[in-house]
């Protein structure tokens, strides 16, 4: 018996890297699986259909079920296309995993608009549009007297939720990535469906570009050491989220190699109060006291 045998899932992004990961562990797990991936560069500029038909081949040699998918999931039509895939291959979608992105790493000042609108428009907007149309039809199967269990898992980033230089459009989508996770769980809960997101951190394209992170990320020279940047140490906890008995909802998780750390959202901390309007000057005097 598997921990996800009878799931049906969506995994954006899923013919490289992290997403690979999710994909082959949600099939051994005895899920089965919509492999999407549009396939390409890093920074988006070109596509390739390949990745996809090859994890889906994997997934079939280990006795899984899978079936590719190409749309693009940062357009509407694409996204409802991807949601269509799961429901004629599989007749039903339990789990949709959001991990599709690129990066276009600048600092501010050498920070293109096409950067800025091409990264935004894949993680954040990739995000929002299949789970609109997952959200749509676990709706309807909510309002016909179905129970639903379903499960959303989104891709946050340390880059976004504690902040990285030279990555102010990558930041600023996954932390949106992170408040979309909050406000999503509560709006879907009355539907059944639970919403989560990770901040992983792996050995993917993404963290052998980031600067700083090269080096660090490399794999082992000993084999007996533990890898702890390898991908795969990532997927346990999304299929974890996926089970079909979870209740966790609503939460965003650090997870690298063994550990995995629950994130807080912002969080107000000590106050300056007083019983009328602050002037500027005795501001300028106190404010520095919260923040030291």
């Amino acid at each position: 018996m598997g921990a996800l045998d009878g799931r049906v899932a969506v995994v954006t992004g899923a013919g490289r890297g992290i997403g690979r990961e999710h994909a082959l562990l949600f099939a051994a797990e005895g899920a089965q699986v919509v492999v999407n991936d549009l396939g390409g560069a890093l920074d988006g500029s070109s596509a390739a259909a390949t990745p996809a038909e090859e994890v889906v081949e994997e997934i079939r040699r280990m006795g899984g079920e899978a079936v590719a998918n190409h749309d693009d999931v940062a357009t509407w039509a694409g996204g409802e296309r991807l949601i269509e895939s799961a429901l004629e291959a599989f007749g039903d979608l339990h789990v949709l995993v959001n991990n599709a992105g690129i990066l276009r790493d600048r600092v501010l000042v050498n920070l293109s608009e096409a950067d800025w609108d091409a990264v935004v428009n894949v993680h954040l907007k990739g995000h929002f549009v299949p789970t609109r149309h997952a959200a749509a039809y676990w709706r309807e199967r909510a309002k016909s007297g179905h129970d639903v269990k379903a499960s959303i898992i989104n891709t946050s980033s340390t880059s976004g939720l504690l902040g990285n230089v030279g990555q102010s459009n990558y930041g600023a989508a996954k932390a949106g990535i992170a408040a979309f996770t909050v406000i999503v769980a509560e709006e879907l809960a009355r539907y059944g469906v639970r919403v989560n997101a990770i901040a992983p951190a792996a050995r993917t394209r993404m963290t052998e570009s980031t600067p700083g992170l090269s080096d660090v990320v490399e794999r082992p020279t000993d084999a007996a050491v533990f890898d702890s940047w390898d991908p795969a140490n990532v997927s346990p906890l999304v299929a974890a989220l996926a089970k079909v008995d979870c209740a966790i909802t609503g939460e965003v998780f650090f997870v690298h190699g063994g550990t995995v750390r629950r994130f807080k959202n912002w969080t107000m901390t000590d106050a300056l109060e007083r019983d009328d309007r602050w002037t500027v000057n005795e501001l300028a005097e106190r404010l520095p006291t919260l923040v030291s």
